[in-house]
């Protein structure tokens, strides 16, 4: 029997998947070379063993629909890597606003930032290391969560961001911030999008609240007031169709300077308001 270069390999195994480009990734990622040495050896025969049989095994599960993030334990996000597992929500480049948006502010040191559903740690990390004089606190539920972004402040050496278990504000008792930012799960239950794509194996928790997907957001509107100083900033990532929603929520709640922001695709992505105290 013949057996097959690498460019046969993936020739073979490219049509299975829905990108196709997402062979190339594996391969490379399962044999821990890099695409230079896969491009200057495309003619060679493979090399049977664990790395091939590895990324076979990537192959079947991609074309099950296992997000490649989970495959491979980890995602780039603001230029760092991070890792993931399915005890968390995948980063996502639209998320980069919300980080954006935080990094703009005009905020006096020492400034205090809280990440509310931190999930693998990666906007409550990303702020820590990019503004190195802010005091980062990020909480989350998820005990599983926790453990994945304690991963990451250790392996981006930000010892001094403070990882709380608790329900949005719990964990952190009477005290307040200059700045609250959270992505919280923000699809209505039972929106069909929830059975499509990554999202199938995402979890429930970190995607879904309520019949309008407004349940938890209402909560952090709500309860931000008692955990902001005066003249501190909310931030939440949303839904496409929710900024005006949330505008409305925001100025009801007695936030000031209501407003949404644009992500690259031109959707009303991030909303926030700073409140007057």
């Amino acid at each position: 029997m013949t057996q097959l270069s690498y460019r046969q390999l993936l020739d073979r195994h490219r049509p299975r998947l829905d990108d196709p480009s997402e062979a190339e990734l594996l391969l490379v990622r399962a044999l821990g070379k890099s695409r230079a040495w896969l491009y200057a050896h495309y003619d060679d025969p493979v090399t049977h063993g664990p790395e091939t049989e590895r990324f076979l095994a990537w192959i079947e599960q991609r074309a099950a629909g296992q997000p490649v993030a989970y495959l491979l334990g980890e995602r780039e996000f603001y230029g760092r890597s991070f890792q993931v597992s399915p005890a968390v929500l995948i980063p996502r480049p639209e998320t980069e606003l919300l980080v954006d948006l935080a990094l703009e502010l005009s905020l006096s040191p020492p400034c205090s930032a809280l990440d509310i559903g931190t999930g693998s740690g990666a906007i409550a990390l990303t702020l820590a290391a990019e503004r190195p004089d802010w005091h980062l606190t990020a909480t989350d539920l998820s005990e599983a969560a926790l453990r994945i972004a304690a991963g990451n402040r250790d392996q981006l050496g930000l010892s001094k961001v403070e990882l709380l278990r608790g329900d949005l504000f719990e964990a952190i008792g009477d005290r307040t911030f200059d700045l609250i930012v959270s992505n919280p799960p923000y699809i209505a239950e039972g929106d069909p999008h929830l059975d499509r794509g990554d999202l199938r194996f995402e979890p429930a928790m970190a995607l879904s609240s309520g019949q309008d997907g407004l349940a938890l957001i209402d909560r952090l509107i709500e309860e931000a007031p008692s955990h902001l100083k005066r003249g501190g900033f909310l931030l939440i990532e949303h839904g496409h169709d929710q900024a005006e929603q949330l505008r409305r929520r925001l100025a009801a709640a007695g936030f000031a300077q209501a407003q949404s922001w644009r992500d690259l695709a031109g959707i009303e992505r991030v909303s926030g308001a700073c409140w007057p105290g």
